[in-house]
């Protein structure tokens, strides 16, 4: 009999991604006659240019375009990212097979001296590699002087005890997924902080029609996440935004209703774009029916934000950062 091959699970390097790709490989290895899992750590463009801001990358695949064609090379089986780094459309031949339960989608502070965002000092230097992350902060706290922060995890909490920053801002997930919750010193309200597009979900993807490690990552797929996650997903790719936009949005399910929040705000804090709605998802055992109401929510949350005016304050945006830095 010949032995069945392992699966090859492609992965970024970093701490984080390790932990996820880890994650995944423990969920499937928990399923009967599960097959051999093999890590295959790929060095993606964001992980090359640690030295460039976010907001000059274009905002599409930074960090997954290397996972991703390695996968459609046949070079691994399976490619596990963070959601949120995952592009609105995936390329040709890939499908998004499982997304994992959520971990909690806020946004932290981690200061030096313990402060909370409302007690730091005038002038306190914050760090943050994300420009939605700048636009609410500046919009709470405009006295502060908001500076680029790049690095894995650990790599930014080191350059906060250094002094280089008298704050930083984090995902809660990231923090709580490598043990470092008890750095927290303030989650962030998403009322005032909407998150990331699909922070704290995890993404697999395999090849589209590929059986065999579809298989085994079915049984990983959390409906409510992926419900939650496609609307904010929906809505993003309706405005044709990516990372170094200011926008945030939350989908919530509960009791069978899907609510979902977004908020884009101008880079300074001087004016920001709401929009909120919600949807019964249909009944138990139509999942199709659920994953059409939630694309459709995303959708029409999007065109609201648009008919607002969020195009033209993105415009502004993406005009600004070609002359001159945030």
């Amino acid at each position: 009999m010949t032995a069945r091959r392992a699966l090859r699970i492609g992965t970024r390097g970093s701490q984080l991604a390790l932990w996820q790709a880890n994650r995944v490989s423990e969920l499937i290895a928990l399923q009967p006659w599960a097959p051999a899992v093999e890590l295959l750590r790929i060095r993606t463009e964001g992980d090359a240019r640690a030295d460039v801001p976010l907001w000059q990358t274009g905002g599409r695949a930074f960090f997954t375009r290397e996972i991703d064609r390695a996968l459609l090379a046949g070079e691994i089986d399976i490619a596990v990212h963070s959601l949120k780094d995952l592009a609105t459309a995936l390329e040709p031949g890939l499908a998004l097979a499982a997304v994992l339960e959520r971990e909690d989608p806020r946004d932290a502070l981690i200061s030096r001296a313990g402060a909370a965002l409302a007690a730091l000092p005038a002038g306190a230097r914050v760090g943050t590699s994300s420009l939605r992350r700048r636009a609410f902060l500046a919009r709470t706290r405009s006295d502060l002087e908001l500076a680029e922060l790049r690095g894995n995890v650990p790599t930014r909490l080191e350059r906060l005890v250094e002094g280089r920053y008298d704050a930083i801002v984090l995902a809660v997930a990231g923090l709580k997924r490598l043990g470092l919750e008890g750095r927290i010193t303030e989650y962030l309200p998403p009322q005032a902080f909407p998150p990331a597009v699909s922070q704290g979900a995890i993404g697999v993807v395999t090849r589209a029609g590929d059986a065999e490690p579809s298989r085994w990552l079915r049984p990983l797929e959390h409906f409510a996440t992926r419900v939650a996650t496609l609307a904010e997903r929906a809505l993003l790719r309706r405005i044709e935004g990516g990372c170094q936009v200011p926008l945030g949005a939350l989908g919530t399910v509960r009791d069978g209703r899907l609510e979902l929040r977004a908020m884009v705000c101008a880079l300074d804090g001087s004016r920001a774009l709401e929009a909120s709605g919600e949807t019964l998802l249909g009944e138990p055992g139509a999942p199709e029916v659920a994953l059409a109401r939630a694309a459709a929510i995303g959708e029409r949350l999007g065109g609201e934000l648009l008919a607002q005016g969020a195009r033209e304050l993105i415009a502004e945006l993406r005009s600004a950062a070609a002359v001159s830095p945030p």
